[in-house]
């Protein structure tokens, strides 16, 4: 029942917005029939293809919905830019209009002529079909631009973060964080592979893996992620769950990292020690992981229930709002990822939604947090302006 709420408010939302597509797009090209209804028709079909892809992914025929995923998620991301564009241009137009109508006003009201002039009709829908197409080709430009985004390399990002009472024995201490490669329709062996190569020249003292490894089953994915086993440290690799595992299965991807030689923290900790000094590291469940499994309830508190004495603490959680349950916890760092840097606009706006950071690193209170912009994508191969990343932590006394 509660799958059926999310599915129809989500796609009752994306009929309006293709609904909205096709009256500002294909009724203003007052197309003669049978060529108006050919347009509908091939507009809704590709509204069809989105739930499709989800009931094949559902249903367990995988090897189909990757054949049609880079199609459908493609259009998803062309049809994301084509709407915004268009609603960006239909304000500017309704606005311009109403400067036009107020000075045509204002100019009669001190004239003795009493006729407005009226914009012609024909022209009016030349107009519109011009910009129409100027959105057109600007929708499809970003789509080209946001896949060769997607696809590249990730980037190397290298932040110092200072904390108070790091001994001295783990000053410069580098965690690798790689996040949200979402491996399955789009993101395949190939790319797992790159990022798998570009960790370990980086040479981490420590791995870290906040979740989103997968979109679905461990039976399917499993050469795919294969690669990550390759991956090792001298004070370890660790995991924990995004919300994407419990859509996949969490239990079988958690004994899947546990084969790629991942140490899974389920609202755990480990001591990490250098010498004398000493550094707990935490990791929680998502933050909506007892929705899917009961005992999986994210808390930051039995992650650190009967931990000993360290020097500082640092906590993986997959979202960022997890911060929010750990600062009675006296964590120095949270690693998080979860939001993609909100990957392109308009999702960036939802990615906020309930989010107190979308990225980068922020001071809150006593606590540093860092938001990574993730290692993959999802949904559309599509990022502009918020390009992938692999992220090298670095600890500095300060």
């Amino acid at each position: 029942m509660k799958f059926l709420m999310w599915f129809l408010i989500i796609y009752g939302i994306l009929f309006v917005g293709f609904f909205y597509i096709g009256w500002r797009m294909i009724s203003p090209l007052h197309l003669h029939q049978p060529y108006n209804s050919i347009a509908w028709i091939a507009l809704f079909l590709l509204f069809l293809i989105l739930p499709l892809s989800m009931f094949m992914l559902r249903s367990g025929n995988e090897q189909w919905t990757d054949r049609i995923a880079w199609f459908t998620y493609t259009v998803m991301g062309f049809l994301s830019f084509l709407f915004t564009l268009l609603l960006i241009k239909d304000v500017l137009w309704v606005l311009g209009l109403g400067g036009h109508k107020l000075f045509t006003l204002i100019q009669t009201m001190s004239s003795s002529q009493k006729s407005v002039a009226q914009l012609d009709p024909n022209r009016r829908l030349f107009l519109t079909n011009m910009l129409n197409l100027g959105v057109l080709s600007l929708a499809g430009g970003f789509t080209m631009y946001g896949i060769f985004e997607a696809r590249r390399r990730p980037s190397i990002i290298e932040v110092d973060v200072p904390l108070p009472h790091l001994p001295d024995e783990f000053d410069g201490f580098r965690i690798v964080q790689i996040t949200d490669i979402h491996a399955g329709l789009t993101v395949k062996r190939d790319f797992v592979e790159t990022i798998v190569g570009m960790v370990a020249d980086l040479k981490a003292d420590l791995i870290a893996f906040t979740g989103d490894l997968v979109d679905g089953s461990v039976a399917h994915l499993r050469k795919d992620v294969e690669p990550l086993s390759m991956l090792s440290a001298p004070h370890g690799k660790f995991f924990i769950t995004g919300n994407h595992e419990y859509y996949s299965g969490a239990i079988p991807w958690i004994e899947e990292a546990k084969r790629l030689g991942f140490d899974v923290l389920l609202n755990e900790h480990r001591v990490i020690e250098r010498g004398n000094g000493k550094l707990l590291l935490a990791g929680v469940t998502d933050f909506t992981g007892g929705q899917f499994i009961e005992s999986h309830k994210s808390s930051p508190e039995a992650s650190v229930a009967n931990a000993p004495q360290c020097d500082s603490r640092i906590l993986l959680a997959h979202q960022p709002k997890s911060l929010f349950a750990a600062l009675p916890h006296n964590f120095d760092l949270l690693i998080t990822g979860h939001t993609h840097g909100g990957q392109f606009f308009p999702w960036n706006l939802i990615a906020a939604a309930g989010q107190p950071y979308i990225k980068g690193l922020h001071k809150h209170e006593n606590t540093w947090i860092y938001v990574s912009k993730g290692t993959g994508y999802w949904g559309p191969p599509v990022r502009v302006a918020a390009r992938s990343e692999i992220t090298v932590l670095r600890l500095v006394r300060g």
